[in-house]
């Protein structure tokens, strides 16, 4: 049975024994597909997360789905165009069951303003990342990420420990919510502004979040004394980072960490101006994108000329993703790139050896799912202290959030082998149910953003979408149960161009077959991409792991 939602009443946690599709594969999509609005930010308007990042394209498209996906036949594939479901075709019962194609603009159309007058006929909608592939799990979705991150940076500059240290940043979202929980597992302060009370009670309210400072000198003073206790500690200031930035920087106080995740891609359905209220933002909307999005590009100059002062002054900055300093250089700011991006600046060793966000979701809806699958990778990876830290780390710290999930960064090989042994477990009933295995499309071979995930590739080769497009096709080949291309919509449009992909694990032999297949060709590719483009840590991979990749001359 479903179970209460108090987030979310009119959105249930799904779980039980009980199918009402013709299969557990059905079923599990199904069930994906009411965990993202149930942990989303605005279910009513099947807003997942980053403003515009939704589900479906709308209610009657929603229904279409959910009416297919109990209706349909294994050896059936149903199509998605932009969160509509436009066919449900023959094909066989190894074929995907669902095929997506989410905000896919042709090159020179792909613009902002483009999205928004195709959004506002209907005609299409933005799947974010995960939100429109069913595979968003809450803020725990990026943590580890977050928490990889900032690990990364004591290593280089803090001799491997953040006690005693402040980071300062921006953005309570479905995205950004994870950085104050990631900030204090990695034992920092952490300072997160937001101009949405209702984000920062939310994060508060789900233990994300541990206080809301009134006003900023009672947070900069819980800062203070955190940092000279060694004592980790998250504080959420309700404000405008574009205030709150200069304000700091004013004061002559430099954190030791800074970077931001608001909704800067956006800048009329995410980003709120200096000087403007909630409010009159949702007023402008309609009629006023062009005011919005001039007054929004001027407020972030003004974030990224602080956060640009923090790092002269010694603070480790970096971009997390979100466009912010792409808008600043619209705006004049013509330094706005010496802020790093966050995926070559610290990650991009890891992503050449396809280790990246894997996650998996407990269908049965019961939390001893996961806790076992917890025990099975200490069990299966104890020399892995990248994994044996996170499971001891998420365990103590991370609530879930909708059907009880996990997120560890797992590599070539090492997610087929902890898929299989999961099946297995489904096989056996030692789990209460299957498992849906999926990933972050943030992933190694997953993903084309020339000012994200392939910035600066070693052999110029960043804005090459042909990557996430083979993915795409071999996944399907692959015999994976879902998957999906999606570009950006919003002021991602143009930008980017991804891959998504959900198998299940039902315990059945044909299962096993799936997860074998595309998660390992997965991973396979991921690391041939990069060594495509002659990183030595992923042709190294290609020598121990044996991954088949052809290196002419």
């Amino acid at each position: 049975m479903p179970k209460a939602n108090p987030r979310h009443p009119k959105f249930p946690i799904p779980g039980g024994p009980e199918l009402r599709a013709k299969g557990w594969r059905q079923e599990a999509l199904l069930r994906l597909l009411e965990n993202v609005l149930s942990v989303g930010e605005d279910p009513d308007n099947l807003v997942v997360y980053a403003a515009l990042g939704k589900a479906a394209r709308n209610w009657a498209a929603h229904r279409g789905i959910v009416k297919a996906l109990t209706e349909m036949e294994e050896d059936q594939t149903l199509l998605i165009q932009s969160g509509k479901p436009i066919g449900l075709i023959r094909t066989h019962a190894k074929a995907p069951l669902v095929i997506m194609a989410n905000c896919n603009i042709v090159g020179q159309w792909a613009k902002a303003e483009v999205f928004y007058e195709l959004q506002r006929k209907g005609l299409i909608c933005w799947g974010g990342l995960t939100a429109g592939a069913w595979q968003y799990i809450g803020s725990q979705g990026v943590i580890q990420g977050t928490y990889e991150i900032f690990m990364r940076i004591a290593e280089r500059r803090f001799g491997g420990d953040l006690a005693g240290r402040f980071i300062l940043t921006a953005g309570l979202g479905g995205m950004g919510g994870s950085q104050p929980l990631a900030g204090r597992m990695a034992g920092a302060a952490i300072l997160c502004v937001d101009i949405d009370p209702e984000r920062a009670r939310k994060r508060k309210e789900i233990g994300y979040l541990q206080e809301i400072a009134p006003d900023l000198d009672t947070a900069l003073a819980m800062i203070d004394a955190a940092v000279k206790e060694k004592r980790a500690l998250s504080v959420g200031l309700v404000g405008n980072a574009a205030e709150v930035y200069p304000e700091i920087a004013r004061r002559g106080i430099v954190p030791d960490i800074v970077t931001d995740q608001t909704s800067a891609h956006d800048l009329v359905y995410g980003y709120v101006p200096k000087g403007m209220s909630l409010s009159q933002v949702k007023e402008l909307r309609d009629d006023g994108q062009g005011q919005l999005m001039a007054a929004g590009r001027a407020s972030i100059v003004q974030h990224v000329t602080a956060m640009l002062d923090f790092q002269k002054k010694g603070s480790e900055v970096f971009d997390n993703g979100n466009l912010i300093r792409t808008q600043a250089k619209e705006g004049g700011v013509t330094n706005a790139f010496d802020i790093p991006i966050f995926t070559e600046a610290y990650l991009r060793p890891l992503f050449c050896r396809a280790i990246g966000p894997f996650r998996w979701m407990a269908l049965s809806g019961e939390e001893s799912d996961i806790a076992r699958i917890d025990d099975l990778l200490l069990e299966m990876f104890p020399n892995n202290k990248i994994i044996t830290n996170w499971v001891r780390l998420a365990r103590e710290h991370v609530p879930f959030e909708g059907l009880p999930a996990r997120i560890a960064w797992l590599g070539h090989g090492e997610r087929t082998a902890l898929a299989r042994r999961v099946n297995e477990l489904v096989a056996s009933g030692e789990l209460k149910g299957p498992i849906a295995f999926s990933r972050d499309h943030l992933d190694a071979g997953a993903m084309a953003h020339p000012n994200i995930m392939t910035e600066r590739m070693k052999d110029g080769s960043d804005a090459i979408a042909d990557w996430p497009l083979i993915d795409a096709m071999m996944l399907c080949s692959s015999m994976a149960d879902l998957v999906v291309v999606h570009s950006g919509g919003g002021g991602y449009a143009g930008y980017m161009t991804s891959c998504g992909v959900t198998v299940v694990a039902d315990g059945t032999g044909e299962a096993d077959e799936r997860l074998d297949h595309a998660l390992t060709n997965d991973t396979a590719l991921g690391v041939m991409r990069y060594a495509d483009a002659g990183y030595e840590d992923a042709l190294d991979e290609v020598a121990k792991k044996d991954v088949p990749y052809i290196r002419l001359g």
